[in-house]
């Protein structure tokens, strides 16, 4: 047997390329949309894809199955479980709990694992040359490292009502099951640290059953502790990204595929400026505070960059992105994973004859001094659970991720200040914040972390 994990750090992401090296078929689990990837896999192993196999309808990335199988001529293989309502719309062979998978000498068994989703399936693989009892078992968004995928996204980003405590139930039913397992199975999951379908992912790549058992947290309950389970698995999830509603659509439907990784123009006169576009500016916050395009976003080029792009915009909105020209193929590769395509070009030079703007830069100091004038409104960035753990006193809490839907005239008549932990999301809100017209505008760009470092009081 063959077996790579193809791990996208940007969206703590997850796909897996499987190989039988008797038969030389391959099959790829969760593929990510740049599929050029896998497509080198195969040709350094002398593999051919005979499938692509999804674990749910993907709310987080938008799926790259349906292009990779146009090129390679692979069956689709997707789940008809979990009843009607969020089924795949596009042809494909349908896989129910027990159906069998075969790849040469492999086997993938369907468990309907419902919970995260309805339709969630985990995969668990035997290498029969070797032993028919189970190896590994690919769980997609329902087991993670040490945490369990979350069950509100639908309510949160598709609007079914009741369905957070609906999936609750069906995520305990379905880990009953998991527990069942041999210990000795090999877990991998559907993401890492960082991803926002869960709150307690771990930082290692994969897992066993047994390891699980021992450290997983919604392991540990019995059924007569099932409120406590679910009052604890629906509390304090991170806030969900404004592009999750457009990918759990656009994943399921019919659509038009990108086959190869786009290589959009270098924009080399001041046309661009005509042209009605939301610029990005993915240089560093420094360089960005020091001048910039006024209207300009800066979501800096970092891991980052695809999530604060598809909290703050909408994916059909035509970009303009400022960076060096060795990035462009990097950032092109990070927006189209979320179905960012729409960019209209790259600038990748200084322009002076542009008109600039810079950043009001404050420090501690003077954000101390501001804390007892109620003309100026300190706002705190995070997320909700940051905030509430701890935050300089006095300020109000409006998550970057969110501004799109707040209504902004809240600011009106305060001098807003800005900050976040490090300074990175205080800088993306406050060009978020600039460009819609919040006046005056400060930037406390050492952030919590520097005010904590100096021993200034927290509430």
């Amino acid at each position: 047997m063959f077996f790579q994990q193809i791990y996208d750090k940007t969206l703590s992401q997850a796909s897996y390329f499987i190989g039988c090296q008797a038969s030389k078929e391959a099959i790829v689990i969760d593929a990510k949309r740049d599929v050029d990837t896998y497509l080198t896999i195969a040709k350094q192993q002398n593999m051919k894809i005979t499938q692509v196999l999804e674990t749910h309808i993907h709310a987080d990335f938008l799926s790259g199955t349906r292009e990779l199988a146009a090129l390679t001529g692979a069956a689709i293989s997707l789940s008809d479980a979990g009843g009607d309502a969020w089924q795949y719309q596009y042809p494909h062979i349908g896989l129910v709990d027990g159906t069998i998978v075969h790849v040469g000498n492999l086997s993938l068994e369907v468990l309907h694992t419902p919970g995260h989703t309805p339709e969630s399936i985990s995969l668990l693989l035997r290498d029969h040359p070797a032993s028919d009892e189970p190896v590994m078992i690919f769980t997609g968004d329902f087991v993670f490292v040490g945490d369990v995928g979350r069950p509100d996204l639908l309510e949160e980003v598709a609007g079914v009502v009741g369905s957070r405590e609906q999936g609750a139930k069906q995520l305990f039913a379905s880990l009953q099951r998991f527990m069942a397992l041999p210990d000795y199975v090999q877990v991998w999951p559907g993401h890492g640290a960082g991803s926002a379908c869960g709150k307690a992912l771990g930082a290692v790549p994969c897992s066993t059953v047994g390891y699980e058992k021992i450290r997983n947290w919604a392991l540990r309950y019995s059924a007569a502790d099932y409120a406590k389970f679910e009052a604890y698995l629906l509390s304090d999830q991170p806030e969900v990204p404004r592009y999750f509603a457009a990918m759990k659509t656009l994943n399921r439907m019919p659509r038009p595929l990108l086959t190869e990784v786009p290589v959009h123009p270098v924009l080399r006169s001041l046309d661009w400026l005509a042209k009605d576009s939301q610029i990005i500016d993915a240089r560093q916050k420094i360089d960005f505070a020091a001048a910039h395009r006024a209207g300009a976003l800066n979501i800096q080029h970092n891991q980052a960059m695809a999530t604060w792009v598809g909290s703050l915009l909408d994916y059909t909105e035509p970009l303009i992105i400022v960076s060096n020209d060795e990035e462009r193929e990097e950032i092109t590769r990070k927006l189209m994973r979320i179905g960012f395509d729409n960019i209209t070009g790259f600038i990748t030079e200084c322009r002076e004859s542009v008109a600039q703007e810079s950043v009001q830069l404050i420090n501690a100091q003077e954000v101390e001094q501001s804390m007892d004038n109620e003309a100026y409104l300190l706002v705190d960035v995070r997320s909700r659970q940051e905030f509430e753990r701890a935050h300089i006193p006095g300020a109000v809490h409006s998550f970057v991720g969110h501004l799109y839907k707040e209504d902004l005239r809240k600011f009106d008549g305060k001098h807003v200040i800005i900050y976040c932990q490090a300074g990175d999301r205080a800088s993306v809100a406050y060009s978020y914040l600039a460009s819609r017209g919040v006046r005056p505008l400060s930037l406390y760009l050492g952030s919590f972390q520097e005010w904590q470092q100096s021993d200034r009081p927290v509430t």
